[in-house]
């Protein structure tokens, strides 16, 4: 009888080796931890191979588990896009989604090219805003969602929530704090949320500062390269963080922590908008638990 590849237990591989471990895989695939494990033995007993080291300290996958991982990543997203384009139900649609350039790099071309094959017959238009514009065009109806960032304390009861991250204010590793008034300050734009709480709260810190705007940038890189030259300090989520920049101590009032969450604007619900949505989270919640 010749070996086969059982579908499900490749999609627990994946999980597996997207995750880290067995255990966050189970509780991604709301499966228990033995059940995973069943699966990953019957895919070994299958083929006859060892997919994974089971001692502390070894890397996760085998050598022969990196190779079928290869194939299997391959094998289900051939899998779904079939059952999605030989279903009973055929998905249509259109779609206006909205990114911000800080997104743009979290594997979102990724996910909506697969989006795109899997419905084939749902079109999707993306375009970059910063998060303000964003917002505004949900609330006007000009896009049915969005991925972007706002403060964790702006989370709605409807959003979907793909990450919390610091936002921290930085300076070149030898920028002057103590001279300049007022301190040259480095914006994404006029829309930044960023620089609008800035400007209101940089007063309030333990030495009240003035700010003035001397960069509008709307690229987190460009943004970075000013602070790391030395041009002025800015406001940047910590996982921005670089060589040649370093945190700003307490001597600025302390930013809120920043969401990145899927907004739905009012009325926009669909079944495509909503499988949209889902992949995205599904995407994003791999990430953030690796």
């Amino acid at each position: 009888m010749r070996a086969r590849l059982d579908i499900e237990s490749l999609r627990a591989l994946k999980a597996v080796a997207d995750l880290g471990g067995v255990t966050r895989a189970s509780e991604y695939l709301a499966l228990s931890q033995s059940a995973v494990s069943h699966k990953i033995r019957r895919l070994e007993e299958s083929i006859d191979c060892r997919l994974l080291h089971r001692q502390t300290g070894a890397p996760l996958l085998t050598e022969d588990g990196d190779r079928l991982l290869d194939y299997a990543q391959r094998i289900l997203s051939l899998h779904d896009e079939a059952l999605s384009a030989i279903g009973r139900k055929t998905m249509k649609g259109r779609i206006r989604l909205g990114i911000t350039e800080d997104t743009t790099s979290a594997g979102l071309a990724r996910i909506l090219a697969r989006f795109t094959r899997l419905y084939p017959h749902v079109s999707v238009r993306a375009h970059v805003a910063q998060s303000l514009t964003l917002d505004k065009e949900l609330a006007d109806g000009q896009i049915d969602l969005a991925v972007m960032q706002i403060f964790e304390s702006g989370i709605n009861q409807s959003d979907i929530v793909l990450g919390i991250d610091a936002l921290v204010w930085v300076q070149a590793v030898d920028f002057d704090l103590t001279t300049g008034d007022p301190l040259p300050f480095i914006a994404f734009d006029r829309e930044c949320f960023y620089r609008h709480w800035a400007m209101g709260r940089a007063q309030q810190g333990k030495r009240p500062t003035r700010l003035e705007t001397v960069l509008e940038c709307p690229s987190i890189s460009g943004v970075c390269n000013a602070v790391t030259a030395g041009l002025g300090i800015s406001l940047v989520n910590r996982r921005y963080l670089q060589r040649g920049m370093r945190e700003i101590g307490d001597s600025l009032e302390a930013p809120p922590s920043i969401a990145y969450v899927v907004r739905l604007g009012p009325g926009s619900a669909s079944r495509p908008v909503d499988a949209l949505a889902r992949e995205i989270a599904s995407e994003f919640s791999i990430k953030a638990a690796a």
